[in-house]
Formats: structure tokens, C-alpha cells, sequence
């Protein structure tokens, strides 16, 4: 489902506000893994309700225990190069951006001290589009599931894949925007020799202010011109 706001189809819309989503399911080369055999469980698995606050540690990975989920996790071999994703388990219906991070973990991708650094980057993303005559058009509202591709130079190793969707159909004020959120754990195979940059933290990638996070998507300032994505640029490897 395509999403275009403006003013006529706000009433209808915002009928969509009531439906939140989590992220059990993580897709491996077009096959739909177990529930949470490879994503670590989140807070939200049974309330499927969002983060608000970019500065609380839930913004990493949001997990249900931040020592017992790693290690309760499995790790998915995937080689590098190879089609990835997450599964909801609703219809995405809020209007939102995606975006996926990977960080190399260390120890390893099941350790709870995984990607507590500056280690992220970000691999992939999927932006509202813009024009004076459309306005703001989500392409991706309505969606179950989203792929991207591991960058095919990305070295051998193990690592954490997040996956998130900002939603924006609140937005318009200070601690609206909602964050749905998970991380997978893989172990990366038939690598490259790249240098994944730049790299964030989570939290720390994000500010509350960020024209991405703080934006009234039903109420454009006169001078907008796009959507700008909050955090880094994308390592396309």
C-alpha cells in the first residue's frame, strides 16, 4: 500500500495510527526463519509497542534482557552479497522510513557486549519520496516485510544486523516519532576485504531534533524541499 499525504486522506489515514509491530522473523536468502530463532527477543514481543526516546539504550536493539537475549539467540550463516530482511508480525502501516545497520560484534554475535561502541553502519534505507505536486508519498506503508543485500565487500565475521522503521504519523512534536526496532545475529561468509564507514552508536546516532525525527508530515514548512534521513550515509560496500 502506497501512502501520499495530504489534508483530503488525513481523516482515513489516521485510522491506521492504532496498529504496532515487532520484528520476530528474520528472512535469509527469501526463506522466512523461526520466531526469534535468529532475532533477539525484544521488549515489545508481546506489546509490539514502539521506542520513543533516541537516547535511552532500548534505541541499540531494544531487547526483552539486555545479558539474557544474545545468548538465547542463535547465529544465521549468510553469505556476503546474499538478499537479507526482517518480517513483521502485522501489516506496517504506519508512514515511516527504514533504515538497516550492521556492526561487527565482538566477541561474537551472541555476546551482550556486542555493538555497545561506535560500530555501526548503515547498509540500506527506504525514504519517503517528495514532490511539490504529491507531497510526501511512503511507497513502504502497508508493507510485512523488507530485503536488502549485505554489501558484497563486507569481511568475513560475525555481526548484528538491525533493522528499523521510524514512524512519523506523530512526529510533529518532540519524543513522537516511534521506533520499531531488532537486531539479528549473523555470521558472514564468502566476504571482502571492505571498510565499513561511517560509524555511529546507538544511542548516539540520533538526536530528538534530527529534521528526519522531528518533522509534522501533514503540515510542510513552505520551504521543504525532501525527507532528510536521520543518521549516517550508507555503506554500500
Amino acid at each position: 500500500m502506497k501512502v501520499i499525504i495530504s489534508t483530503a486522506i488525513l481523516a482515513s489515514f489516521l485510522g491506521l495510527a492504532s496498529a504496532h509491530y515487532a520484528f520476530p522473523d528474520l528472512i535469509v536468502n527469501g526463506t522466512t526463519t523461526a520466531d526469534w530463532q535468529y532475532v533477539r527477543i525484544t521488549a515489545n514481543k508481546w506489546s509490539s509497542a514502539p521506542v520513543t526516546d533516541v537516547n535511552n539504550q532500548a534505541i541499540r536493539c531494544y531487547e526483552e534482557s539486555y545479558t539474557a537475549s544474545a545468548p538465547a539467540t542463535g547465529i544465521a550463516t549468510v553469505a556476503a552479497g546474499s538478499t537479507v530482511g526482517f518480517k513483521a508480525n502485522n501489516a506496517m502501516g504506519h508512514p515511516g522510513y527504514f533504515a538497516a545497520y550492521m556492526t561487527k560484534a565482538s566477541p561474537a554475535a551472541n555476546s551482550a557486549s556486542a555493538g555497545l561502541g561506535k560500530t555501526w553502519f548503515k547498509i540500506w534505507d527506504w525514504a519517503p519520496t517528495y514532490s511539490p505536486s504529491t507531497g510526501l508519498v511512503f511507497a513502504s506503508a502497508g508493507v510485512s516485510q523488507v530485503t536488502f543485500p549485505i554489501p558484497k565487500s563486507l569481511p568475513n565475521g560475525q555481526y548484528l544486523l538491525r533493522i528499523e522503521q521510524i514512524a512519523l504519523h506523530l512526529s510533529g512534536s518532540l519524543n513522537g516519532a516511534q521506533f520499531y526496532l531488532a537486531c539479528g545475529q549473523l555470521n558472514v561468509i564468502n566476504g571482502g576485504s571492505g571498510n565499513p564507514t561511517p560509524l555511529v552508536s546507538f544511542p548516539g546516532a540520533y538526536k530528538q531534533t534530527d529534521p528526519g525525527i522531528l518533522i509534522n508530515i501533514y503540515a510542510l514548512p513552505s520551504n521543504f524541499t525532501g525527507y532528510v534521513a536521520p543518521g549516517p550515509t550508507i555503506w554500500k560496500g
